[in-house]
C-alpha cells in the first residue's frame, strides 16, 4: 500500500475499519453496535457496525467505536449520541463526552451549537430509530437584484448580482478576528451591503457565505468573532446578519429575505452550479480544512461537515490538534499546517518568527524551483487524500470533488491533485473514476458571488 514518504507511520482511518472488520471476522462472534447522532428537529444520523465481543480486545474496541462516534459527531452534527449493541462501549463513550472527559472540547463545541446540553444515551436493539435525513434546498435561485456577502477573515467580498450577472463587486480588507467590539463586524458588514445596493435599482434578496455554524441565520460558531467577548454573543453577535438584514429592509422600504450558509457549503453550490450536477464535496486546504457539500438532490443537508475535526489518521502518535485537543484529525493534513509538519519531518528548518502563512509560501517558492523535499511533500499530502477519500465516501455519496484554498495552488496543487489520482487508481479502484478538480480563478472569484447572492428564495 502506498503510503506517504515523509509521515511513516500514518495509519488511514479506511485502513483501520478494514483491519478491524478482518480482527472481528477472525473472532468468530461479534456484537452489532449502533451509534446514532441526533441534531435539531428529530433530523438523525444512523452508523451500524459490527464489534469485537468485550472481553476480547476491549482496547481496539472503545478506540474504535470512539473514532467512529467522533466522525459522525463531526460530519452530521448533533446535541445526542445513542448507542445500542454494547453496554461496555456505551459507557466509554458516557465517559469521554463530558466535560471533564477525553471529549470535552466536542461536549462544550455541540452543546454551544444546538443550546442543548450533551448527551450519550443508551437504547436497546429495538429502540433503534430510522434515519431521519433532511434535504435543504438552498441557492440557484437567480432572479432579480441580489447581494452576496463573503465575510472572508482577511477580506470582505461583496457583489451586485442582477438576474445572475455580476454588474459589481468589491475586496475590502478587514480585521474581524482581532478585533473586540463587535460593532466594528456589524458596521464593516453594513456598509458592505449599502455600497452593494447602491449599484442596483433595488434589493431583492441578501445571501451570506462565512466561516462557522449557522442555525436559522443565527451565528452559532464562527472564528470571525473570535476576539468578541463571550457575554456578548447572544447580544451582538448571534443575530448580527439578520439585524443586518433587518436595517437594509427599513433602509429600502420592504421585507428583504436573508440566507446564511456555511463557506464551505457555498462553494460546493459554486462547484455545483458551474458544472451543472449535484453529488460535489468541496475541500479547502487553507488555514484550516474547510468542507462543504451539496447533494445528490441539490440541497444541503443540514450538516456540520466540521471535518477539520474529523479523524483521518488511526495513529494513537499523530500530531496533536492545538484547538481540540485531539490527534489525527483533518485539519492537520489537509491544511497549512500539514505542510509545515512534513517539512519538518523532512529536516527542513525555518526561520524563527514566521507565520504558518509564510512557512507554506516558502515551501510553495522552494516547488516553484522543483526542489525535491517541496514535491515529497505534495505528494504526501496527496497521498493522504486518496486514502481518506473512501472514508469521507461512507458518508457522503460524491460525484465531483473540488479542492481548493491556498495549499492547492500553484505547483504543489497540481502535484496534490495528480498523485491523489494515480493512488485511488492503484489502491482505490472503484474511486479511480471520481471526478476530482479546482476550479478555475475565474469561478473562484465571480462564482462564490453568484452562489453566495442566490442562496435565498425571492418571496
Amino acid at each position: 500500500m502506498k503510503m506517504p514518504v515523509l509521515d511513516k507511520n500514518f495509519y488511514p482511518m479506511i485502513k483501520a475499519i478494514n483491519d478491524f472488520d478482518k480482527e472481528v471476522a477472525n473472532c468468530g462472534s461479534f456484537v452489532e453496535v449502533a451509534l446514532v447522532a441526533e441534531r435539531s428537529n428529530g433530523y438523525n444520523y444512523v452508523y451500524t457496525y459490527k464489534a469485537l465481543p468485550d472481553g476480547v480486545n476491549d482496547a481496539l474496541n472503545f478506540r474504535m467505536a470512539e473514532r467512529l462516534a467522533k466522525t459522525i459527531l463531526w460530519v452530521v452534527g448533533g446535541f445526542k449520541i445513542y448507542v445500542a449493541g454494547s453496554k461496555s462501549i456505551y459507557e466509554y463513550l458516557k465517559k469521554a463526552y463530558t466535560l471533564d472527559g477525553l471529549r470535552a472540547f466536542d461536549v462544550e463545541f455541540m452543546s454551544g451549537v444546538y443550546e442543548k446540553p450533551f448527551e450519550v444515551v443508551w437504547l436497546e436493539k429495538e429502540e433503534i430509530p430510522e434515519q431521519k435525513n433532511a434535504s435543504i434546498r438552498v441557492g440557484g435561485y437567480l432572479d432579480g437584484c441580489r447581494i452576496g456577502f463573503d465575510a472572508g477573515g482577511s477580506d470582505r467580498k461583496v457583489s451586485a448580482v442582477v438576474n445572475g450577472e455580476v454588474v459589481y463587486s468589491e475586496e475590502v480588507v478587514w480585521n474581524p478576528k482581532i478585533t473586540e467590539d463587535p460593532t466594528y463586524h456589524y458596521n464593516e458588514i453594513l456598509t458592505a451591503m449599502k455600497t452593494a445596493a447602491s449599484k442596483m435599482p433595488t434589493v431583492d434578496a441578501i445571501g451570506v457565505s462565512s466561516a462557522g455554524v449557522y442555525v436559522d441565520n443565527k451565528i452559532m460558531v464562527a472564528s470571525l468573532f473570535i476576539k468578541v467577548d463571550k457575554s456578548k454573543h447572544g447580544d451582538y453577535v448571534k443575530n448580527m446578519y439578520i439585524n443586518v438584514a433587518n436595517d437594509m429592509s427599513k433602509l429600502l422600504g420592504k421585507d428583504i429575505p436573508l440566507e446564511v450558509a456555511n463557506d464551505g457549503d457555498v462553494t460546493a453550490l459554486a462547484g455545483a452550479i458551474d458544472l451543472n450536477d449535484n453529488g460535489v464535496l468541496g475541500i479547502a486546504m487553507g488555514t484550516s480544512e474547510a468542507v462543504g457539500y451539496i447533494n445528490t438532490n441539490g440541497g444541503i443537508n443540514g450538516w456540520l461537515s466540521e471535518l477539520a475535526f474529523a479523524p483521518v489518521d488511526f495513529n494513537e502518535g499523530a500530531m496533536q490538534d492545538e484547538w481540540s485537543g485531539d490527534f489525527g484529525v483533518g485539519c492537520k493534513y489537509f491544511s497549512q499546517d500539514a505542510v509545515i509538519k512534513l517539512a519538518e519531518a523532512g529536516g527542513y528548518v525555518f526561520a524563527e518568527g514566521l507565520t504558518p502563512a509564510q512557512k507554506l509560501k516558502e515551501i510553495q517558492a522552494l516547488m516553484a524551483k522543483d526542489e525535491p523535499l517541496a514535491q515529497q511533500i505534495f505528494e504526501d499530502i496527496g497521498v493522504y487524500l486518496a486514502h481518506t477519500i473512501p472514508f469521507y465516501a461512507k458518508f457522503y455519496d460524491i460525484k465531483h470533488m473540488l479542492l481548493l484554498g491556498r495549499v492547492m495552488g500553484g505547483k504543489g496543487g497540481d502535484t496534490i491533485l495528480a498523485t491523489c489520482k494515480k493512488v485511488l487508481a492503484e489502491e482505490y479502484p472503484e474511486f479511480a473514476s471520481l471526478d476530482i478538480g479546482l476550479p478555475d480563478e475565474n469561478s473562484r472569484r465571480v462564482g462564490q458571488s453568484i452562489a453566495a447572492a442566490s442562496l435565498p428564495a425571492t418571496k
